[in-house]
Protein backbone atom coordinates (compact mmCIF):
# COMPACT_ATOMS: atom_id res chain seq x y z
CA UNK A 1 0.00 0.00 0.00
CA UNK A 2 1.29 3.46 -0.92
CA UNK A 3 2.05 6.00 1.78
CA UNK A 4 0.15 9.30 1.99
CA UNK A 5 3.23 11.06 0.63
CA UNK A 6 3.35 8.72 -2.38
CA UNK A 7 -0.34 9.22 -3.10
CA UNK A 8 0.10 12.99 -3.00
CA UNK A 9 3.04 12.70 -5.36
CA UNK A 10 0.83 10.76 -7.81
CA UNK A 11 -1.36 13.81 -8.40
CA UNK A 12 1.12 16.59 -7.67
CA UNK A 13 1.13 19.02 -10.63
CA UNK A 14 4.37 19.25 -12.58
CA UNK A 15 5.83 22.60 -13.59
CA UNK A 16 5.38 22.53 -17.35
CA UNK A 17 6.01 25.87 -19.11
CA UNK A 18 5.51 24.20 -22.51
CA UNK A 19 1.80 23.55 -21.91
CA UNK A 20 -0.42 25.00 -24.61
CA UNK A 21 -3.24 25.59 -22.12
CA UNK A 22 -2.56 26.11 -18.40
CA UNK A 23 -6.10 26.69 -17.12
CA UNK A 24 -9.07 25.17 -18.90
CA UNK A 25 -12.76 24.54 -18.42
CA UNK A 26 -13.98 21.10 -19.52
CA UNK A 27 -17.61 21.03 -20.67
CA UNK A 28 -19.33 17.66 -20.97
CA UNK A 29 -22.91 16.71 -21.65
CA UNK A 30 -24.64 14.48 -19.15
CA UNK A 31 -25.08 11.88 -21.89
CA UNK A 32 -21.31 11.30 -21.87
CA UNK A 33 -21.60 9.80 -18.38
CA UNK A 34 -24.12 7.17 -19.54
CA UNK A 35 -21.54 5.13 -21.42
CA UNK A 36 -23.51 2.48 -23.30
CA UNK A 37 -26.49 2.73 -20.97
CA UNK A 38 -29.75 4.44 -21.85
CA UNK A 39 -30.00 6.37 -18.61
CA UNK A 40 -28.03 7.36 -15.51
CA UNK A 41 -24.31 7.11 -14.78
CA UNK A 42 -22.05 4.29 -15.94
CA UNK A 43 -19.42 3.66 -13.20
CA UNK A 44 -16.74 2.56 -15.67
CA UNK A 45 -17.21 5.64 -17.83
CA UNK A 46 -17.07 8.13 -14.98
CA UNK A 47 -13.98 6.41 -13.54
CA UNK A 48 -12.24 6.60 -16.92
CA UNK A 49 -13.09 10.31 -17.31
CA UNK A 50 -11.81 10.97 -13.78
CA UNK A 51 -8.54 9.25 -14.72
CA UNK A 52 -8.25 11.45 -17.83
CA UNK A 53 -8.73 14.57 -15.69
CA UNK A 54 -6.10 13.31 -13.24
CA UNK A 55 -3.57 12.94 -16.06
CA UNK A 56 -4.17 16.57 -17.10
CA UNK A 57 -3.81 17.76 -13.50
CA UNK A 58 -0.52 15.88 -13.18
CA UNK A 59 0.76 17.81 -16.21
CA UNK A 60 0.16 21.04 -14.29
CA UNK A 61 -3.13 22.05 -15.91
CA UNK A 62 -5.67 23.82 -13.69
CA UNK A 63 -9.02 22.20 -14.48
CA UNK A 64 -12.58 23.28 -13.84
CA UNK A 65 -15.60 21.38 -15.15
CA UNK A 66 -19.21 21.95 -16.15
CA UNK A 67 -21.35 18.88 -16.80
CA UNK A 68 -24.91 18.73 -18.13
CA UNK A 69 -27.80 16.59 -16.91
CA UNK A 70 -29.18 14.98 -20.07
CA UNK A 71 -28.54 11.53 -18.58
CA UNK A 72 -30.93 12.36 -15.72
CA UNK A 73 -33.35 15.10 -16.78
CA UNK A 74 -33.48 17.61 -19.61
CA UNK A 75 -35.46 20.79 -19.01
CA UNK A 76 -36.73 21.20 -22.57
CA UNK A 77 -37.95 17.59 -22.69
CA UNK A 78 -39.62 18.02 -19.33
CA UNK A 79 -41.38 21.14 -20.54
CA UNK A 80 -42.62 19.30 -23.63
CA UNK A 81 -44.17 16.69 -21.33
CA UNK A 82 -46.30 19.23 -19.53
CA UNK A 83 -44.02 20.55 -16.79
CA UNK A 84 -43.74 24.33 -16.69
CA UNK A 85 -40.50 25.36 -18.45
CA UNK A 86 -39.01 27.24 -15.50
CA UNK A 87 -39.72 24.35 -13.13
CA UNK A 88 -38.32 21.86 -15.66
CA UNK A 89 -35.13 23.89 -16.02
CA UNK A 90 -34.64 23.98 -12.25
CA UNK A 91 -35.10 20.21 -12.18
CA UNK A 92 -32.37 19.96 -14.83
CA UNK A 93 -30.08 22.13 -12.67
CA UNK A 94 -30.53 19.71 -9.78
CA UNK A 95 -29.55 16.91 -12.14
CA UNK A 96 -26.25 18.68 -12.86
CA UNK A 97 -25.56 18.75 -9.11
CA UNK A 98 -26.07 14.99 -8.95
CA UNK A 99 -23.62 14.47 -11.83
CA UNK A 100 -21.12 16.88 -10.27
CA UNK A 101 -21.18 15.01 -6.95
CA UNK A 102 -20.72 11.67 -8.74
CA UNK A 103 -17.74 13.06 -10.66
CA UNK A 104 -16.28 14.54 -7.46
CA UNK A 105 -16.54 11.14 -5.80
CA UNK A 106 -14.77 9.45 -8.72
CA UNK A 107 -11.96 12.04 -8.69
CA UNK A 108 -11.41 11.92 -4.94
CA UNK A 109 -11.36 8.13 -5.10
CA UNK A 110 -8.15 8.44 -7.15
CA UNK A 111 -6.74 11.15 -4.87
CA UNK A 112 -7.58 14.23 -6.95
CA UNK A 113 -8.71 17.05 -4.59
CA UNK A 114 -12.03 18.36 -5.90
CA UNK A 115 -14.62 20.94 -4.93
CA UNK A 116 -18.20 21.27 -6.20
CA UNK A 117 -19.68 24.77 -6.33
CA UNK A 118 -23.38 25.22 -7.06
CA UNK A 119 -25.09 28.29 -8.46
CA UNK A 120 -28.10 27.26 -6.32
CA UNK A 121 -26.96 27.27 -2.68
CA UNK A 122 -27.19 23.85 -1.00
CA UNK A 123 -24.64 24.02 1.78
CA UNK A 124 -25.27 20.50 3.04
CA UNK A 125 -23.77 18.92 -0.09
CA UNK A 126 -21.47 21.46 -1.76
CA UNK A 127 -20.11 25.00 -1.70
CA UNK A 128 -22.02 27.96 -3.13
CA UNK A 129 -20.45 29.51 -6.21
CA UNK A 130 -17.94 32.15 -5.11
CA UNK A 131 -15.57 33.34 -7.81
CA UNK A 132 -12.64 34.25 -5.55
CA UNK A 133 -12.87 30.95 -3.68
CA UNK A 134 -13.03 29.02 -6.95
CA UNK A 135 -9.94 30.82 -8.22
CA UNK A 136 -8.12 29.97 -5.00
CA UNK A 137 -9.04 26.30 -5.37
CA UNK A 138 -7.62 26.28 -8.90
CA UNK A 139 -4.41 27.98 -7.76
CA UNK A 140 -3.99 25.23 -5.15
CA UNK A 141 -4.32 22.52 -7.80
CA UNK A 142 -7.86 21.46 -6.95
CA UNK A 143 -10.39 20.56 -9.62
CA UNK A 144 -13.53 22.71 -9.39
CA UNK A 145 -16.85 21.41 -10.72
CA UNK A 146 -19.48 24.09 -11.34
CA UNK A 147 -23.03 22.77 -10.90
CA UNK A 148 -26.59 24.08 -11.35
CA UNK A 149 -25.72 26.06 -14.47
CA UNK A 150 -25.92 29.78 -13.85
CA UNK A 151 -28.84 29.34 -11.48
CA UNK A 152 -31.20 30.77 -14.11
CA UNK A 153 -33.78 29.00 -16.30
CA UNK A 154 -33.91 29.24 -20.13
CA UNK A 155 -30.18 28.53 -20.56
CA UNK A 156 -28.46 25.31 -21.57
CA UNK A 157 -25.30 24.35 -19.68
CA UNK A 158 -23.24 25.60 -22.66
CA UNK A 159 -23.80 29.22 -21.67
CA UNK A 160 -22.80 28.79 -17.99
CA UNK A 161 -19.72 26.91 -19.24
CA UNK A 162 -18.66 29.93 -21.31
CA UNK A 163 -19.55 32.22 -18.41
CA UNK A 164 -17.49 30.28 -15.86
CA UNK A 165 -14.58 29.99 -18.32
CA UNK A 166 -14.63 33.80 -18.60
CA UNK A 167 -14.89 34.31 -14.83
CA UNK A 168 -12.03 31.88 -14.15
CA UNK A 169 -9.77 33.52 -16.75
CA UNK A 170 -9.41 30.20 -18.59
CA UNK A 171 -7.08 29.83 -21.55
CA UNK A 172 -9.65 27.70 -23.38
CA UNK A 173 -13.03 26.04 -23.13
CA UNK A 174 -12.83 22.31 -23.92
CA UNK A 175 -15.99 20.71 -25.29
CA UNK A 176 -15.83 16.95 -24.78
CA UNK A 177 -18.06 15.18 -27.32
CA UNK A 178 -18.54 11.78 -28.95
CA UNK A 179 -16.43 12.72 -31.99
CA UNK A 180 -12.91 14.16 -32.32
CA UNK A 181 -13.86 17.59 -33.66
CA UNK A 182 -16.34 19.52 -35.79
CA UNK A 183 -17.34 17.99 -39.12
CA UNK A 184 -19.23 19.18 -42.18
CA UNK A 185 -21.85 16.52 -41.35
CA UNK A 186 -22.40 13.80 -38.78
CA UNK A 187 -19.40 11.49 -39.38
CA UNK A 188 -21.33 8.53 -37.99
CA UNK A 189 -24.04 8.91 -40.65
CA UNK A 190 -21.95 10.40 -43.49
CA UNK A 191 -18.63 8.73 -44.31
CA UNK A 192 -17.74 11.65 -46.62
CA UNK A 193 -17.94 14.20 -43.79
CA UNK A 194 -14.80 16.33 -43.54
CA UNK A 195 -13.32 17.54 -40.28
CA UNK A 196 -12.52 21.20 -39.71
CA UNK A 197 -9.12 21.88 -38.14
CA UNK A 198 -9.97 25.49 -37.36
CA UNK A 199 -13.11 27.63 -37.42
CA UNK A 200 -13.85 31.21 -36.50
CA UNK A 201 -16.66 32.03 -34.10
CA UNK A 202 -18.57 33.59 -37.00
CA UNK A 203 -18.14 30.40 -39.07
CA UNK A 204 -19.89 28.48 -36.29
CA UNK A 205 -22.69 31.02 -35.91
CA UNK A 206 -23.24 31.66 -39.62
CA UNK A 207 -23.28 27.98 -40.58
CA UNK A 208 -25.23 26.91 -37.46
CA UNK A 209 -22.66 24.19 -36.75
CA UNK A 210 -24.09 23.25 -33.33
CA UNK A 211 -20.73 23.33 -31.56
CA UNK A 212 -22.39 25.05 -28.61
CA UNK A 213 -25.44 27.26 -28.35
CA UNK A 214 -25.23 30.73 -29.91
CA UNK A 215 -25.13 32.57 -26.59
CA UNK A 216 -22.12 30.52 -25.45
CA UNK A 217 -20.29 31.09 -28.75
CA UNK A 218 -20.92 34.83 -28.54
CA UNK A 219 -19.71 34.98 -24.94
CA UNK A 220 -16.54 33.04 -25.77
CA UNK A 221 -15.93 35.34 -28.74
CA UNK A 222 -16.42 38.47 -26.66
CA UNK A 223 -13.86 37.26 -24.12
CA UNK A 224 -11.46 35.74 -26.71
CA UNK A 225 -11.68 32.24 -25.25
CA UNK A 226 -10.87 29.51 -27.79
CA UNK A 227 -13.26 26.55 -27.90
CA UNK A 228 -11.54 23.19 -28.36
CA UNK A 229 -13.79 20.36 -29.53
CA UNK A 230 -12.43 16.84 -28.97
CA UNK A 231 -13.57 13.29 -28.20
CA UNK A 232 -14.03 12.69 -24.47
CA UNK A 233 -14.80 9.05 -25.33
CA UNK A 234 -11.21 8.42 -26.41
CA UNK A 235 -9.14 7.45 -23.31
CA UNK A 236 -6.25 9.85 -22.71
CA UNK A 237 -7.43 12.41 -25.24
CA UNK A 238 -7.97 15.20 -22.72
CA UNK A 239 -4.34 15.13 -21.54
CA UNK A 240 -3.17 15.01 -25.16
CA UNK A 241 -5.25 17.94 -26.33
CA UNK A 242 -4.30 20.24 -23.44
CA UNK A 243 -0.75 19.83 -24.73
CA UNK A 244 -1.82 20.78 -28.25
CA UNK A 245 -1.54 17.18 -29.47
CA UNK A 246 -4.07 14.63 -30.70
CA UNK A 247 -7.20 15.26 -32.74
CA UNK A 248 -9.43 18.27 -32.21
CA UNK A 249 -11.03 21.30 -33.83
CA UNK A 250 -10.32 24.74 -32.44
CA UNK A 251 -12.75 27.66 -32.70
CA UNK A 252 -11.11 31.07 -32.39
CA UNK A 253 -10.45 34.25 -34.34
CA UNK A 254 -6.68 33.74 -34.37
Amino acid sequence: MKSVEALKKDVAPMANPALKFKRVLLKMSGEVLMGDQEYGIDPGTIERIAQDVKEAVKLGVEVCIVVGAGNIFRGVSGASNGIERVTADYMGMLGTVMNALALQSALEKIEVPTRVQSAIPMDAVCEPFLRRRALRHLEKGRVVIFAAGSGNPFFTTDTPAALRASEMNCDALFKGTKVDGVYTADPVKDKDAKKYEHLSYMDVLTNDLKVMDATAISLARENSIPIVVFSIKQPGSFAQVVQGQGNYTIVSDE
